[in-house]
């Protein structure tokens, strides 16, 4: 059974977006650039990691699994122009767990809501892929779209199977797509208790004065970008892209080591580092995103510093 809370100011422009997961992370902060700029926005989230204190109050919002036969009912009711589609298991370690989970919601999820796409026929489909995770470990870098794609984890070859259903898609129904794949996206609204997010993670337990683990060497290197800017580029893909494949990133690695150096900076830690066993992981990679600046006409802005320093302001705000 599916839920409705509809809060949509009077005025807002006829175009609507439908954003998948947008009570998380990333989505939240999709849905609120989205309102900013005078679309209308509706959300589905099953709010499994999700939180309804995430969702802006000018959303329409409908607590629904991906998964459901019911979510076609929702598209037919409120005829999206366009959907951005961020609803997703994101968890490598799971996805290693559990891969037939892992697909259930990345791969059979994602197709349930490309049919219910095409029956309703919407203008175009914004998805979010993965540049950390489908590249893996890089034969160069900055890798750029042309990279081979070898994943070494589930969730990687998952998120990236949605992209040939795409292309299918496109082929065969004449469905519009952009394909984001975003570098390690950090920023206010993270979770910090999950096992992505190192930036979350080692925010809020520096802000508590705990014990802040380095899994490794902490010489992996990862391309952050600040969640912001990532909702900038979903804004432009909207009207442009048609068909691309685009990274999002600064093109340029930072050590796990430099961000907890930065972070401990900003928030008065005091205590040194505890270095744990290494896990799987790719050990260093970056993104090449000229072709975003190029064809979608997006770069970065918000520098890694004033990003960890917005980030920090956010946790220490609600830690109180």
């Amino acid at each position: 059974m599916l839920s409705v809370e509809d809060s949509l100011p009077q005025g807002t422009p006829d175009v609507k977006v439908l954003v998948t997961g947008g009570a998380g992370f990333c989505g939240s902060h999709v849905a609120d650039r989205l309102i900013e700029a005078g679309y209308q926005v509706v959300v589905v989230d099953d709010l499994s990691t999700g939180k309804r204190e995430h969702l802006n109050p000018k959303t329409k919002f409908y607590q629904a699994d991906i998964r459901t036969p019911d979510l076609l009912q929702v598209l037919e009711a409120e005829k999206p122009d366009y959907v951005s589609h961020h609803a997703a298991q994101i968890s490598i370690q799971r996805s290693l767990r559990d891969p037939l989970a892992d697909a259930s919601t990345n791969i059979l999820g994602s197709l349930n809501l490309l049919e219910a796409c095409c029956k309703v026929g919407i203008k175009k489909f914004i998805y979010i892929s993965t540049g950390g995770a489908v590249y893996g470990e890089p034969i160069y870098v900055p890798c750029d779209e042309e990279h081979p794609v070898q994943p070494l984890c589930h969730y990687g070859a998952s998120k990236h199977a949605v992209e040939h259903y795409l292309h299918l898609y496109g082929k065969l129904y004449g469905l519009n797509y952009t394909i984001l794949r975003y570098p390690n996206i950090y920023g206010p609204r993270q979770d910090p208790h999950g096992e992505a997010g190192v930036v979350a993670i080692f925010t809020q337990r520096m802000l508590k004065g705990a014990k802040a683990v380095i899994n490794g060497s902490g010489e992996q290197e990862r391309d952050f970008l600040y969640v912001g800017d990532a909702a900038e580029a979903n804004l432009l893909a909207l009207q442009k892209g048609d068909g691309g494949i685009y990274n999002l990133g600064w093109c340029r690695g930072v050590s796990i080591k430099r961000v907890f150096g930065l972070l401990k900076d900003l928030t008065g830690y005091t205590q040194n580092a505890v270095y744990g066993p290494a896990v799987p992981e790719v050990f260093k990679i970056c993104l090449e995103a000229r072709r975003a600046l190029e064809e979608l006409g997006w770069e970065p802005r918000v520098s890694l510093e004033e990003g960890l320093r917005r980030t920090v302001e956010y946790f220490r705000s609600r830690a109180g």
